[in-house]
């Protein structure tokens, strides 16, 4: 038996510019981190020679391609695992919609697992690569690559994308004790909405030919490449002001990425004292995070006392196999 581990990622600014639609004439940056939520993933040997899949549903099959889910069967068929296999998976969150990239780390997850499985050893940068293969070329999804690399390698980095479809990781080298005043100045919440973020990101992807939006979008890497100076410099006292130019960025780019509840909660979080914030992920549903000094934590907790607060650390350790037997 194989387990897998892989985290969630938060991001903060520059999202958007890991579609293809922007990084391939610009080049795009990512600034995020991965927490301590995680995807596991279980493989075993089958008894006899089905596949048995369990996640949301359940799916028993007498070959990989008769599997409904893509990202499974995709990645079975790139590794030529074709029956015998049985494959679980758990998560510490609500798997789909989160706006924190579970969807990507559960492709992660689920290739390292199956290298694990096949006596095979792999890279960060060639799961994020993979990965991000399996999920956009084989499964046809009109995504970017931040979530894959975000998980595989673990860790605060600025993520890079550049024009030649390359990926470049970057940890962010500053004080432990700059990382501890990040984590201590955030509070997440769920909204208690899920979404697809694949109707919001084809919409991106499109706004992307624009030269306005191109504008917009460029402003939020120039964003990133701040954050990551001031970080580097550990300092955190501006952070929540980027977070908040950022987002007010990202509501211009597409239809649909905020609402009327969500402006309504980000203004009220706000107003009790945070500094910056944004909801993550593609947007319109998820997680929101606020960026606030300690002592204003109780008066936005307050102001959001009908969402559900999420604790959280920074991990470093990417995606690892955990158990291995």
């Amino acid at each position: 038996m194989i387990v897998s581990r892989t985290p969630l990622r938060m991001s903060f600014v520059g999202g958007g510019s890991d579609l293809p639609s922007y990084y391939r004439q610009k080049g795009g940056a990512v600034l995020s981190t991965s927490i301590d939520k995680y995807i596991y993933v279980t493989v075993n040997k089958k008894f006899d020679s089905d596949i048995r899949l369990s996640y949301s549903l359940t799916e028993n099959e007498s070959s990989a391609k008769q599997i409904k889910h893509p990202i499974v069967r995709n990645a079975l068929s790139f590794l030529g695992i074709e029956r015998g296999i049985e494959i679980t998976s758990i998560s510490d969150i609500p798997s789909h919609g989160s706006g924190l990239g579970s969807s990507s780390s559960y492709t992660v997850a689920l290739l390292h697992a199956l290298y694990s499985y096949q006596g095979k050893s792999i890279s960060k940068e060639e799961l994020g690569r993979l990965s991000s293969y399996i999920e956009i070329d084989l499964c046809g999804d009109n995504i970017g690559k931040q979530d894959q690399y975000a998980a595989s390698f673990g860790g605060l980095n600025l993520i890079k994308f550049n024009e030649d479809d390359s990926v470049e990781v970057s940890p962010i080298i500053c004080k432990p004790e700059t990382i501890l005043r990040m984590e201590e100045s955030i509070l997440v919440f769920y909204t208690g909405r899920t979404r697809s973020a694949s109707s919001l990101l084809n919409d991106l992807s499109e706004n992307m030919k624009r030269p306005r939006k191109r504008a917009l979008m460029s402003d939020m890497v120039s964003i990133a490449y701040e954050m990551k100076d001031l970080l580097e410099n550990n300092d955190v006292d501006f952070v929540g002001e980027l977070l908040d130019k950022n987002w007010k960025l990202k509501r211009q780019m597409t239809l649909g990425i905020s609402d009327a509840q969500i402006d309504d909660l980000y203004n009220k979080g706000i107003l009790a004292g945070a500094t910056g914030g944004k909801l993550l992920g593609a947007g319109n549903g998820g997680f929101i995070m606020f960026f606030a000094p300690k002592e204003k934590h109780v008066n936005i907790t307050k102001a959001m006392k009908n969402l559900k607060s999420i604790p959280f650390s920074f991990e470093g350790g990417g995606s690892k196999i955990v158990f291995s037997d």
